[in-house]
């Protein structure tokens, strides 16, 4: 069993950053040439790329779209891409536009026939982002919190045919404190969905982790700041998530 490594790439304000707890004031810029970061992570030997809006995820529509297309251009593999994606029209240009999959999270909330609609329209192409704090579902970039718990809002789309659910602790992510594999594991048991790990992953402990819980109906994970910072080899990353050492 293996899983999917997602090197992550945030924008804001064309740069590459990474946020802690999603907290826009609490931003450290990583770079300012995202296509040159899309490339190094294909150079490591990354296939798929995790891609995210995060002036678009408050705004509720594409903010950063230059930068978007710069990295598709550049990135030899599939790139998923989140952050403002709340209408069919945005959703069908980005396909378009050469990306691989698009990650609704809001809009679920919000205008769930919208995802199923894509869903059945576009086999394979959308993923429902569950982000919760505290297991409550957060929207809007993280700014609210709804009164949904994770398993309920990712139960919405049960035989919809969304490709997979994208987890976020929000708690954790950009903090280093480790993914939390029990709530992401204890998800996908109870939705039979395909479940991305996202927020907290500290190093290669959680790679290695994530990959024994494969069977568990764990895809992938999704790693920023442990990569940005060194903390985390990609290539390592990587042979570790096929199942090697």
């Amino acid at each position: 069993m293996s899983i999917i490594v997602f090197p992550a790439i945030d924008l804001k304000g064309g740069k590459v950053v990474r946020l802690a707890e999603g907290d826009m004031d609490r931003a450290t810029i990583y770079g300012d040439d995202p296509a040159a970061q899309a490339k190094a992570f294909a150079e490591a030997g990354a296939d798929h790329l995790h891609v995210v809006d995060l002036d678009g995820a408050f705004a509720g529509e594409s903010v950063n779209g230059e930068a978007v297309r710069a990295i598709v251009a550049a990135f030899p593999g599939r790139v998923q891409l989140g952050g403002g994606i709340r209408t069919r029209a945005s959703i069908d240009k980005w396909l378009e536009l050469g990306v691989a999959r698009v990650v609704i999270g809001t809009a679920a909330l919000e205008d769930p026939d919208l995802v199923r609609e894509a869903a059945r329209d576009l086999p394979g192409r959308i993923v429902v982002a569950v982000d919760a704090r505290d297991g409550m579902v957060a929207t809007r970039g993280w700014a609210e919190v709804s009164e949904l718990t994770a398993a309920d809002l990712a139960n919405r789309f049960v035989d919809a045919g969304v490709a997979s659910l994208l987890f976020t602790d929000v708690g954790r992510d950009g903090l280093l404190k480790g993914c939390n594999i029990r709530a992401t594991v204890d998800l996908a048991r109870k939705t039979r969905m395909p479940v991305i790990a996202s927020g907290g992953v500290a190093g290669l402990v959680d790679i290695v982790d994530l990959a024994r819980s494969a069977s568990e109906g764990i895809e992938g994970v999704i790693t920023g700041r442990a990569l940005y910072d060194g903390r985390l080899d990609l290539a390592a990353a990587l042979r570790v998530a096929k199942g090697g050492k």
